[in-house]
């Protein structure tokens, strides 16, 4: 109880208290006492998360394994300033999840063009960039519009973002999303049916492809697994990737939402090329070759991040 007093009372801190620590202690908040650890992680250019110690440990070591495909128990304990021990329970525990492989020394990634991180890994995952891409996605929808929001993380801060909007219609193919906007009544919420998937909360099926084959929005807002330059839009889940195109074909322009990690990789199913997309929101400016595609197929970029100036509506700017 007192812990998450703590999470919930000192959840974001003013910027000038920023600072790059490894841990803090939290005592007496609102009362109560607390020995547990926190590390603060940047959430926008104001607010500071503050994020539960071994979720974050956990958090960069997905990252880490992912990123270069292994990593050794006594490098994340220099990194983090941990025992090994303490890592070597934390590769245990993420091992249980399926989400790495534990080797002698290490562990490796266990992900195939078909594994896909489970709804919660993936929510903690570049939470301050995706709320600054969401934020970002969210300005280029104008009250009275008509349109799609797809699946997944980076999508619920777009829908967060549209919270203020008046006489929206929203059509969609995810219960999260959905649940998020049903208490604001100038939001119509539409949603597409289907079978559920759980945790994921994804509807797929022939009744979600339906919805799209017979509703025509203004715009959709397309959440994807990787981008590549060869292989464009893809996805870990098949069915998934089929309402994911649906949702193209019902839509007069295409605004992919993906943050900077998924760049330069290809997943199992084939979404959709970079030349089907009007524009991209991430974090980062993606690779030289994708920029070139994207150049060449008239895609804008939308940059939401504070190192570099945010892109305007028009065409990707060189």
């Amino acid at each position: 109880m007192a812990e998450a007093a703590a999470t919930q009372s000192l959840a974001y801190l003013p910027d000038a208290l920023f600072r790059r620590l490894s841990s803090i202690q939290v005592q007496k908040v609102r009362g109560e006492s607390t020995s547990a650890n926190f590390v603060l992680c940047r959430a926008h250019r104001s607010r500071e998360l503050l994020m539960p110690l071994p979720d974050y440990r956990r958090n960069l070591i997905l990252k880490t394994v992912d990123e270069r495909g292994s990593v050794t128990v006594l490098e994340l304990a220099d990194r983090l300033d941990v025992s090994m021990m303490t890592i070597r329970r934390d590769l245990a525990e993420l091992e249980g999840e399926g989400a790495l492989r534990r080797v002698h020394g290490g562990a490796v990634s266990t992900h195939g063009r078909s594994y896909e991180p489970v709804f919660p890994t993936r929510a903690a995952h570049m939470q301050a960039e995706k709320e600054r891409i969401g934020q970002l996605a969210a300005s280029l929808v104008a009250d009275g519009e008509s349109i799609a929001l797809d699946i997944g993380t980076t999508m619920l801060t777009v829908a967060q973002g549209l919270v203020s909007r008046r006489n929206l219609t929203v059509l969609t193919p995810s219960l999260h999303v959905a649940n998020l906007l049903l208490s604001h009544p100038e939001i119509r919420v539409v949603v597409s049916g289907g079978i559920a998937r759980p945790i994921e909360g994804s509807l797929i099926g022939d009744l979600a492809r339906a919805a799209f084959a017979h509703l025509f929005v203004d715009r959709v807002f397309l959440a994807v697994s990787c981008i590549d330059a060869t292989h464009g839009l893809s996805e870990y889940n098949w069915d998934d990737a089929l309402i994911k195109q649906a949702m193209i074909a019902s839509a007069r322009e295409v605004i992919v939402v993906a943050d900077s990690s998924k760049f330069g990789k290809t997943a199992f199913a084939q979404v959709a090329t970079l030349s089907q997309v009007h524009k991209i929101v991430t974090d980062r400016v993606p690779p030289p070759d994708i920029v070139e595609l994207m150049e060449r197929s008239g895609v804008a970029l939308l940059v939401a991040d504070e190192s570099v100036p945010v892109r305007g509506r028009g065409r990707l700017e060189s």
